[in-house]
């Protein structure tokens, strides 16, 4: 499983917008992206907001984000205008405990 983390700072008057932009632009990619086996919008007003996913495999996050998926964040048209910076993408995987 890869744990995927895309980092906004918004500007603060724009928050609310572009939080709402957010969770209804994802709410159905679980139906669409079949490697997607979570996600959430995590947010921290007034200025921060993270978009962290869930992926089985590479594959199935290349085929969501492309080839670049390493080091290229997946951008909505228009989301400059809420933006204080470019976003910025991590990615995770999970140590085992034992």
């Amino acid at each position: 499983m890869i744990i995927r983390v895309s980092e906004a700072r918004v500007r603060p008057e724009r928050f609310d917008d572009f939080r709402d932009l957010i969770v209804s632009t994802v709410r159905d990619w679980p139906d669409r992206y079949p490697g997607l086996l979570g996600h959430e919008v995590l947010v921290a007003p007034p200025d921060t907001l993270q978009y962290v996913s869930r992926w089985r495999s590479e594959a199935d996050l290349a085929d969501y984000a492309g080839e670049q998926w390493r080091d290229q964040p997946v951008t909505l048209p228009g989301e400059e205008e809420f933006l204080l910076a470019p976003l910025h993408v991590r990615h995770f995987t999970v140590a085992p405990l034992d």
